[in-house]
């Protein structure tokens, strides 16, 4: 359907009666669609798409090292309004910043001039699609969105699951499915933009829902579906994000896997998962003369992080959900002793994290029921999250954005939606 006919169906109201998965979707789409026609006319038919951000559940920096995780899709989301192309360009207008414009026939090999730029991400993903056989082409799109960069839902993997979904169903009649995007996607980050992240943002970003994910063979994860019914508990899933500058933070991310890894390689082997706890424990005087200390304690942290997060899966699904809070709380003081990955040592006047952490402990230890909270996702700066019983919502989120401003504080819900092609 053409743009301006989507538009007018929009102003009756006859779209989106039963979507259910964007904030605003008429209002966001209707102004996507009016650009997409000012920009790059009416004359084809158009798809309207839409991914979600992500917010990690259980498993603090452990994916990389091929272990377990906990996470779901939020709703939150990028939506985009897109029409196929007959040659191989791909132009993308996001708002708020300057139109993506990459022939994905020339750019094929990754660009160290260009990691950390999303044009990168483009191409890595269309690459990646060509390494696996699939068909790729252009197109021209509009996006706009609310998972915002550097909130900690990952705004980044739901672009690049964008891209994704839209060369699936453009040009591979919607025949990818969502645990091959996420690969793909995660090289393009990693080979394109520069950036070795794991996979679990990609994963949860186009799944859709709570998923358990198992990396140990990352060339096939494990993912189990998850009823989590967080609401129907009574409580709320609280992101606060404390606004944290993460311009120089990709070498802090960065080491976290490296030195990781550094302790397996010590041990034989090329990630954390392959070694044995014992043996790492009996090499540690070797260890810190030849990997350091950090290394060491956070190669510690992974160890058990591996096992909280299949604990915290067990508790789920028994319903459990005190002991599941408790495994939050050991992950959060994991992370903060061991993975150290709460503020950077570039900046320790900045500690934005560790004063969200400490103020979420003062408020919600008068709450009547159980409550949970820890650092959220990559971390250095950035966000908290914390599980808050709905009778204290509103005080919390007062509390917080006193103190890091106005929607600081988001509530969210657990999307059961990933990456679509809507309607």
């Amino acid at each position: 359907m053409r743009p301006s006919e989507l538009l007018a169906n929009l102003k009756k109201g006859e779209l989106f009666a039963n979507a259910g998965i964007t904030r605003n979707p008429a209002e966001r789409f209707g102004a996507l669609l009016e650009e997409f026609i000012e920009r790059y006319g009416d004359d084809r038919d158009v798809n309207l798409f839409s991914v979600p951000g992500r917010s990690e559940l259980a498993g603090n920096h452990t994916d990389h090292n091929h272990g377990r995780v906990i996470a779901c899709s939020v709703d939150l989301d990028i939506v985009a309004v897109v029409a196929a192309r007959t040659d191989s360009t791909v132009r993308i207008k996001s708002e708020g910043f300057p139109e993506d414009v990459v022939d994905v026939n020339e750019y094929v090999t990754p660009r160290e001039d260009r990691f950390g730029h999303s044009d990168s991400l483009i191409a890595g993903v269309a690459d990646g699609f060509r390494k696996r056989g699939l068909a790729v082409g252009g197109f021209d799109a509009v996006t706009s969105s609310n998972v915002l960069k550097g909130s900690g839902i990952s705004s980044s993997a739901a672009f690049e699951d964008m891209v994704g979904t839209i060369m699936s169903h453009l040009y591979c009649n919607g025949s990818v499915d969502f645990v091959n995007i996420a690969m793909i996607s995660q090289y393009a980050e990693n080979a394109f933009f520069g950036k070795p992240c794991g996979l679990m943002d990609q994963v949860a970003c186009a799944a859709g829902g709570v998923v358990a994910i198992d990396f140990a063979d990352p060339t096939a994860p494990v993912v189990e579906k998850i009823n989590f019914d967080l609401t129907g508990k009574g409580y709320r899933l609280c992101i606060v994000n404390t606004g944290g500058n993460h311009a120089d933070l990709t070498p802090d991310y960065a080491a976290v896997p490296a030195e990781m890894k550094s302790v397996a390689r010590a041990l034989g082997h090329e990630v954390l998962r392959e070694c044995d706890e014992e043996a790492l424990i009996a090499a540690i005087p070797t260890l810190r003369t030849t990997v350091g200390d950090r290394a060491i304690l956070r190669a510690l942290h992974f160890m058990a992080e591996n096992r909280r997060v299949y604990e915290m899966k067990q508790a789920l699904l028994a319903d459990d959900f005190e002991a599941y809070f408790d495994g939050v709380m050991a992950s959060g003081h994991s992370s903060f002793c061991y993975l150290q990955n709460v503020y950077t040592t570039k900046n320790v006047a900045e500690q934005g994290l560790s004063l969200a952490l400490n103020l979420s402990e003062r408020y919600l230890k008068d709450c009547k029921r159980p409550t949970a909270f820890r650092v959220h996702g990559g971390g250095f700066a950035g966000t908290i999250h914390s599980y808050v019983p709905e009778e204290d919502v509103e005080g919390y989120r007062a509390l917080m954005d006193s103190v890091f401003g106005e929607g600081a504080c988001q509530i969210l819900s657990i999307r059961p939606e990933g990456a679509v092609k809507l309607l």
